[in-house]
């Protein structure tokens, strides 16, 4: 297998294996132009097997959605053939647009233009609540 080194874009690794298809969705990847790499259950110290994601291409990653999708996962910036930042993510403190409120009587449900905003109230549990309406979501 020959997947070629990264120009300009991001390698987004230590993803919990069998999770690179969500993230895959959810960044909206299948939209891109450029070329995106899949690498599913390699082989991790750390992990076990773990799933990693190669973006040649310049885009606006949301760096949340990767953060509540694969907490500890680590976001390589790459700029000229070169590392220039790398981050470990942790659950974002506030998700917006990430998910949908479940609450029907939410002010989200019946202005869709309004983005629904979470906040994080247990690390632990992966508990959210609504900032309009406190409803739970737990992720």
């Amino acid at each position: 297998m020959t997947i070629d080194s990264i120009h300009n874009g991001y390698v987004i690794d230590h993803i919990p294996a069998g999770s690179a298809m969500v993230l895959y969705t959810h960044l909206g990847l299948e939209k891109l132009g450029c070329p995106v790499a899949m690498i599913m259950n390699a082989s991790s110290k750390r992990m076990g097997k773990k799933d990693i994601i190669k973006i040649d291409g310049d885009l606006d990653l949301s760096l949340d959605v990767v953060g509540y999708l694969a907490p500890g996962a680590t976001v390589n910036v790459i700029r000229d053939g070169k590392l220039l930042e790398k981050r470990t993510l942790d659950l974002p403190e506030k998700l917006t647009g990430v998910v949908r409120c479940r609450n029907p009587r939410c002010i989200t449900s019946t202005e869709r233009d309004l983005p629904a905003v979470f906040r994080l109230t247990d690390r632990e549990k992966r508990i959210y609540r609504c900032v309009y309406c406190e409803a739970k979501y737990e992720g």
